[in-house]
């Protein structure tokens, strides 16, 4: 009798590339493939595979909170494969803490799985053999951690006040076209944000724009709060975008630094970098350091640069900051983390 296999991958290469390499084995029959969790639910409770092969990073839900929930109201053997879950790294440790019997390593360099297609054999036909009831699930498998401790998608975060034009200027245009995606908060009136993310869009290698409620946080584009509105990390699976909104004044500032640092801690987790420049107050201090709980590197500004060394000050007496840097090494910092 063979093993049916359900694929579950938002990449359709990936998933017509599994297909033909699992079909080679006369003991596997793919039943099914689906690009994100909530295809592969309904077809998981149709076609009731006897095992999943599982990406992680996939959109409308990432493959570990799919993972998650499935074990606990529909127990299926699952082997993760993805490009994050190195052997004995921090994801495949989490994936298998959240239930998958296995995990496996796509090629880092291609797509091609013909030197992989052995081993994910192996491991489909051995999941297929495991009985999860005997398997003692973790009672808090639905964590309160929103952020996925490792994606390729990395988020820096940037808050900055009296000084801050000129430092942004000279920190992104020192970044390249590759750059990871920026989130800025600049504190600065309405609508004079949007004639200032223009400029530097004329003079920076990056796509620097005023954020728009929806916005994807994508490589080589820079998001800038609008005046008057908050600025705000969200994520759908495993992709970031923002949210623009009013809502009240937080330090007395709108959009406020503090705001879009705990967005980022709660949705990006390790996955941030939090850079606190030059200003007034202490606009940020908390925000960075629960980015830093929350295992983002942390810069700021030192002193000798700082227009004003008020916002920076604060934020490295609250014990939230990794690296001091002058305004001219913070760029290479950025990227020597990333």
């Amino acid at each position: 009798m063979s093993i049916k296999v359900l694929i579950v991958d938002d990449s359709a290469i990936v998933r017509k590339i599994f297909s033909a390499e699992l079909a080679r084995d006369p003991e596997i029959e793919v039943v099914g493939t689906a690009p994100d969790p909530y295809i592969a639910r309904d077809k998981i409770v149709s076609l009731k595979p006897d095992v999943l092969t599982l990406d992680i990073e996939m959109p409308r839900m990432d493959g570990l909170t799919f993972l998650r929930r499935l074990m606990k109201y529909y127990p299926v053997p699952t082997v993760v494969v993805s490009s994050l879950t190195q052997q004995g790294g921090a994801m495949a440790l989490e994936a298998i803490a959240a239930g998958a019997v296995d995990v496996i390593c796509k090629p880092g360099s291609s797509y091609t799985v013909g030197d992989m297609s052995v081993e994910l054999i192996e491991k489909i036909k051995a999941a297929s053999h495991v009985d999860l009831a005997k398997r003692t699930q973790n009672s808090d498998t639905e964590t309160s951690r929103l952020y996925l401790t490792k994606t390729t998608n990395k988020v820096v975060a940037i808050g900055a006040s009296t000084g801050g034009t000129q430092a942004l200027q000279s920190i992104l245009s020192a970044l390249p076209a590759n750059s990871p995606g920026i989130l800025i908060v600049q504190h600065m009136p309405e609508h004079f944000t949007r004639s200032f993310a223009e400029r530097l869009n004329e003079t920076c290698a990056m796509e620097v724009k005023e954020a728009s409620d929806g916005d994807s946080v994508i490589t080589g584009r820079a998001l800038i709060a609008p005046g008057n509105f908050h600025l705000m990390l969200a994520r759908s699976g495993a992709n970031y975008f923002v949210r623009v909104a009013r809502g009240p004044l937080v330090n007395r500032h709108r959009p406020s630094v503090e705001v879009l640092f705990k967005s980022v801690a709660k949705f990006a987790g390790a996955n941030a970098v939090g850079v606190i420049l030059t200003g007034m107050g202490a606009d940020g201090a908390e925000g960075i350091l629960e980015m830093r709980q929350n295992g983002a590197f942390t810069i700021a500004q030192d002193e000798a640069s700082s227009v004003v060394f008020g916002m920076p000050k604060e934020a490295i007496k609250l014990g939230g900051i990794d690296r001091v840097e002058s305004l001219e090494k913070i760029p290479s910092e950025i990227l020597n983390h990333l």
